[in-house]
């Protein structure tokens, strides 16, 4: 993968995204060797605290959460004239505000024309979160057109499926969208008690999977436990049609 530039968009909060960022980041390291970072999120910049991982905040809204042209226009620029893969975590809080933009400014075919390929990362997450992390996934899906679309699935809130039962995958919203996807990557649920309490240490110390396989501040089993669950997103994010 060469000039990539990854957003991760959702109109929802608390859904994951920034965890969805570092293991994208993370993944593009292990793949190339390195990746750029870029925290857009006006309030709450978690992905910028990985240190490991180098990610400048950017401020790219003002207070009242519109689009700072100026700002924007600065970080467009380092896309378009250096060399790299890029991630780029977006705030929920401007997200209506930041796709309107990047949609106006005909941001996307810009990116391609100047010969990077350009992917929108969205989450979809289950139990009470899916109608909202839904919505944001089918808006994104119907107005990024001619833009690769990822949909990752976080199952830490419940099944992927509508308070019917039905399948997300069987719904409109997605069926919609299908042909605008180059694929999804699960998250998927896992043992509370042990996976998630280890994935939870994992985020609250701000580190990397090989931060964490590396330092003694997790036992031999959290080291496991971590590792299988890298290699599972991982090994999902290498099958995908780049």
């Amino acid at each position: 993968m060469k000039n990539s530039i990854h957003f991760v968009l959702q109109a929802k909060g608390g859904i994951g995204k920034s965890f969805i960022s570092t293991l994208l980041a993370q993944h593009l390291i292990n793949e190339t060797g390195a990746v750029r970072c870029f925290d857009t999120d006006q309030e709450n910049t978690t992905f910028a605290h990985y240190e490991a991982l180098a990610v400048r905040h950017v401020a790219v809204a003002d207070q009242s959460r519109l689009i700072d042209p100026k700002k924007f226009d600065a970080l467009m620029e380092t896309l378009l004239t250096e060399e790299g893969n890029f991630v780029i975590d977006t705030g929920a809080n401007t997200f209506s505000n930041l796709l309107a933009y990047m949609i106006e400014n005909e941001v996307f075919p810009l990116l391609k024309d100047a010969g990077k390929t350009v992917y929108v990362h969205t989450i979809v997450g289950g139990g009470d979160t899916l109608a909202d992390t839904a919505n944001g996934f089918y808006a994104i899906a119907q107005k990024v057109n001619g833009t690769r679309v990822v949909v990752w699935f976080n199952e830490h809130f419940g099944e992927i499926k509508t308070a019917e039962g039905k399948p997300f995958i069987e719904t409109q919203a997605y069926k919609q969208s299908a042909s605008k996807l180059t694929g999804s990557v699960t998250l998927f649920k896992r043992n509370a008690a042990t996976y998630g309490a280890d994935i939870r240490k994992l985020n609250t110390q701000r580190h990397t999977i090989s931060q964490a396989l590396a330092s003694s501040d997790y036992t031999l089993m959290e080291k496991q436990r971590i590792k299988t669950f890298g290699r599972d997103v991982f090994d999902q994010l290498r099958a995908l049609a780049w």
